[in-house]
């Protein structure tokens, strides 16, 4: 009889224990779509995102609550070739005491099939490395391997980004890479706008899943202006399904990239000048 209480005990311990896992990203809300810059092309974009109803309780500290604080992240990027964009992050805080605060840099770089590859499949990885005061992540040093396959035609787009994301540093490169998938579906209405759902998830350590409800699991309803070229638009609201998760959190992308015009064709009498 000890010994049946004594084994309940312990398995209930362990259902009940989670390893501390790097979180779902905060800052950079989004999934990418295996799209890149055009060579040349310069691009910026805003992210901006409120943490409505969050959770308060610190699971590992010296990291803060991400309850009702404000994320500005500001992201530049440039398309090198056809199939490589370099990108990087700065990223900011708006604690619910007021204080503003830096919170972090992230470089990238993502490679994906070229725009004439196929129709509708693009393929890609986007590899990145960032470097976060403790206050927003405990082991500060982290990189990121983010696979992207996405399907579209005229009335639909279809995206999934299983990501692989491991500390470098502290108890978190201990723990292993962690499994943090991301996915989207969105309907089209013709070239003017898309509506849908985005899902982001953290599942814990590859190693060994922690608990359901000490993971992260959101589902965001989004809507995204598709009737400005070159320009991005894309706003949500998504709900925690877990314990483990924020409640409530809005978010929004503004950004906008500047493609370089093809040269126009040198008539005969350029050709003979330039040679």
């Amino acid at each position: 009889m000890h010994r049946r209480v004594l084994a309940l005990w312990l398995v209930s311990s362990l259902l009940l224990w989670a390893t501390p896992s790097r979180a779902v990203d905060p800052f950079e809300i989004q999934v990418y779509d295996g799209t890149a810059n055009a060579p040349g092309s310069p691009g910026l974009e805003q992210h901006l995102n409120y943490v409505a109803s969050g959770r308060r309780q610190v699971t590992d500290p010296p990291e803060l609550s991400s309850a009702h604080q404000t994320h500005w992240t500001l992201e530049p990027s440039f398309g090198v070739l056809p199939f490589w964009e370099l990108g990087g992050y700065f990223q900011t805080s708006l604690r619910p005491d007021g204080t503003f605060d830096y919170a972090g840099v992230k470089v990238r770089s993502k490679f994906v099939t070229p725009p004439s590859w196929d129709e509708h499949v693009r393929l890609g990885v986007n590899l990145e490395l960032s470097l976060l005061p403790e206050h927003y992540d405990r082991d500060r040093w982290a990189t990121e391997i983010r696979p992207i396959v996405a399907w579209e035609n005229a009335s639909w787009l279809f995206v999934a980004n299983p990501i692989i994301d491991m500390s470098l540093a502290g108890g978190g490169w201990s723990d292993g890479p962690t499994f943090q998938p991301a996915t989207m579906a969105l309907y089209k209405v013709g070239t003017v706008a898309s509506f849908g759902l985005e899902y982001y998830g953290n599942f814990g350590p590859l190693s060994g899943f922690v608990p359901l409800r000490s993971q992260e699991h959101y589902i965001y309803e989004v809507a995204n202006l598709l009737a400005i070229s070159h320009f991005e638009l894309n706003a949500g609201v998504g709900e925690g399904l877990t314990d483990g998760s924020n409640a409530l959190v809005v978010k929004l992308i503004v950004g906008y990239v500047w493609e370089r015009e093809p040269a126009a064709p040198m008539g005969p009498s350029e050709a003979m000048h330039a040679k």
